[in-house]
C-alpha cells in the first residue's frame, strides 16, 4: 500500500513533472508473470526512475549498505528503500550473496518483476562494465525471461557523490524479452552462466550505446580508491 501511494500520489507525479522521463519499449514488459529487468547502473536515481515508469510493481535488489546506515539519515534512507520495494543485496560473495539471490528468486516464484543491476555497482565513469553471473543463475533456475534495460542520462542527474539531483530529462529503454530456455537444466554450469550474462550485457550495451569494458566495475572502483589513497596531498606545507 505504501509503495502504491508513493508511486501514484507523491513521488511519481513529482518526478514525472520535474524530469519528464521518456520511455521506449514499455510494451515489452509482460502484463503478468515473472520476469527479470536487467539494467545498466549509472546513478543512485536509477532505482527510482525505472520502477516509476513501469506500470507493474518492480522489486529491486539494492546494495545492503543502503539499509544499514546510522543516525537519522541512515534510518530515513533505509525506510525509503524498503517502502519503494527494494531489498538488501549482500555483494560480498559466497553464501551471503547466494542468500540475497534466493530473496530475489522468491519474488520470481511469486510471479513478480525483479530488477537487478548485473554490473553489481554503479559505473564509475559512465561506461558499461562486465556483468556478474547472478542474473543468469536467477533466470535459469527460475526459468524466466530477462528484459534488458538501458537508463539514459541518469548519471547527469545525480553523479556519484552528488546528493541533490539536477533537474534534466532522462530516458528508460526496455528491450525485448530474452529467452534462455536452451540452457534450462544447466544453471549451475559456470560456462553457461557466463554465456548468458554476456548475452544480456551485449543487449544492454546495444540499447544504451555505452562503451563496454570487460572488467568488473567494483575492481575499477577499488583501484581508483587505492590510487587516491596513495596520491600525494596537494596542500602546501604549513610553513609555505
Amino acid at each position: 500500500m505504501v509503495y502504491w501511494i508513493l508511486k501514484q500520489i507523491f513521488i511519481g507525479p513529482l518526478v514525472k513533472l520535474l524530469f519528464r522521463p521518456w520511455t521506449k519499449g514499455m510494451a515489452n514488459v509482460p502484463g503478468k508473470g515473472a520476469a527479470i529487468l536487467a539494467s545498466n547502473h549509472l546513478s543512485f536515481s536509477d532505482s527510482i526512475f525505472l520502477p516509476l515508469m513501469v506500470r507493474r510493481p518492480v522489486v529491486f535488489l539494492a546494495k545492503q549498505e543502503y539499509f544499514t546506515g546510522h543516525g537519522l539519515k541512515g534510518r530515513l534512507t533505509a525506510a525509503f528503500f524498503r517502502y519503494t520495494n527494494q531489498l538488501p543485496m549482500d555483494r560480498s560473495g559466497g553464501e551471503a550473496s547466494s542468500a540475497s539471490l534466493e530473496t530475489g528468486a522468491q519474488i520470481l516464484r511469486g510471479g513478480g518483476l525483479l530488477g537487478i543491476y548485473p554490473e553489481g555497482t554503479r559505473s564509475p565513469d559512465g561506461r558499461l562494465y562486465r556483468g556478474k553471473v547472478g542474473v543468469a543463475r536467477l533466470a535459469l533456475l527460475n526459468r524466466v525471461p530477462v528484459l534488458p534495460v538501458a537508463m539514459i542520462g541518469t548519471e547527469k542527474v545525480q553523479p556519484i557523490g552528488q546528493r541533490v539531483p539536477s533537474i534534466r530529462r532522462v530516458g528508460v529503454i526496455i528491450g525485448r524479452p530474452m529467452d534462455f530456455s536452451e540452457f534450462y537444466g544447466r544453471a549451475n554450469e559456470r560456462g553457461v552462466q557466463r554465456e548468458v550474462t554476456n548475452r544480456i550485457m551485449r543487449q544492454i550495451q546495444q540499447l544504451s550505446a555505452q562503451e563496454y569494458v570487460n572488467v568488473y566495475a567494483a575492481d575499477v572502483k577499488a583501484r581508483l580508491a587505492e590510487e587516491a589513497a596513495h596520491r600525494p596531498s596537494q596542500e602546501p606545507p604549513a610553513d609555505a
